[in-house]
């Protein structure tokens, strides 16, 4: 068949470089906007833009899918468009315009967390499996008949970013298969089952850390919000930066939430049930360090988190 191929981040790279090599055509790549970058704000093509070119394929890079990218789009009589983390909406009459419509490469188990951010909501809720799903797009947020999905158990240690990396690979494969199925005529969709959740996209107050809540809930805001938009505190009033976290032994010292202490040369932060090692962190202005580092600086005799 002729695709056209929409994504945007690191995560829908796999995707694209497993239907390059496949027995289709990808006819055009659509990708958002070269965007600047870094202190220098340096402009840079998006990871599947460089992926696009590096596979001597055509891009359409544009931020939305508007009048003139569906012309561009439509011209190229493409039999299917395969879609996956582009960052924009399809709309009518781009939606009908591939002879079998569009499919989406969802990283969730539909329909659990609908929306733009299914990786980092599923481990904030603590959610013992997710995976990905391909369906038929529609007009309404990801609710179209799934044709696969594929289920992975996280590490207990699994951040957002090391999850979405294994979820992008499995996907890929997962997406090949339904393309193939649809060129053959084998794939058949099956409409969604249960209760719909949703997954905004996550601001930088999704990552504040609440030590009053229970040390379980803390492990997994962490792991969910880790490494986009990140998690964080604040010491002394200032931003503190938790690059990474874990459970203490038991015999560690309890306190009061947020409280602080050194126990068998780890910083120990208390939770509302259970204490932390804290492992490393940032502090404003300054690069990732050691915890112990860290505390080492401090002047506090009884330094408190979270004030």
């Amino acid at each position: 068949m002729r695709l056209v191929f929409a994504g945007t981040p690191e995560p829908a790279v796999p995707s694209l470089r497993r239907l390059a090599s496949s027995r289709h055509e990808i006819t055009a790549v659509v990708t958002r906007r070269d965007a600047p970058l870094g202190r220098k704000r340096v402009l840079t093509p998006s990871p599947t833009a460089q992926a696009a070119e590096e596979l001597g394929l055509p891009t359409i890079r544009t931020d939305r899918l508007d009048a003139a990218a569906t012309e561009q789009i439509t011209a190229l009589a493409p039999d299917l468009g395969v879609i996956v983390a582009y960052g924009g909406l399809v709309r009518e009459p781009l939606l009908s315009a591939p002879r079998h419509g569009w499919i989406n490469l969802h990283f969730s188990l539909l329909p659990r967390w609908r929306g733009a951010a299914p990786v980092q909501h599923a481990l904030i809720a603590g959610e013992a499996e997710t995976g990905a799903s391909v369906f038929q797009l529609v007009a309404e947020l990801d609710a179209g008949d799934v044709y696969a999905e594929r289920r992975i158990t996280p590490a207990e240690t699994a951040t957002a970013g090391d999850l979405l990396a294994i979820l992008a690979e499995e996907g890929a494969d997962l997406l090949a298969e339904v393309v193939d199925g649809i060129a053959d005529g084998t794939a058949r969709a099956v409409p969604q089952v249960g209760e719909p959740t949703y997954a905004p996209k996550l601001s930088l107050a999704d990552g504040l850390l609440d030590w009053t809540r229970p040390r379980a809930e803390i492990l997994a805001r962490l792991r969910g919000v880790t490494p986009e938009p990140g998690a964080h505190t604040t010491y002394d009033g200032e931003r503190l930066k938790i690059a990474s976290a874990r459970a203490a032994s038991p015999d560690a010292p309890n306190g009061s939430p947020g409280a602080l202490s050194l126990h068998a040369r780890q910083v120990i932060v208390q939770a509302a049930d259970a204490p932390l090692v804290l492992e490393r962190v940032q502090p404003a202005g300054k690069g990732v360090m050691n915890a112990a580092d860290w505390w080492r600086g401090l002047r506090a005799e009884a330094p408190v988190v979270g004030r």
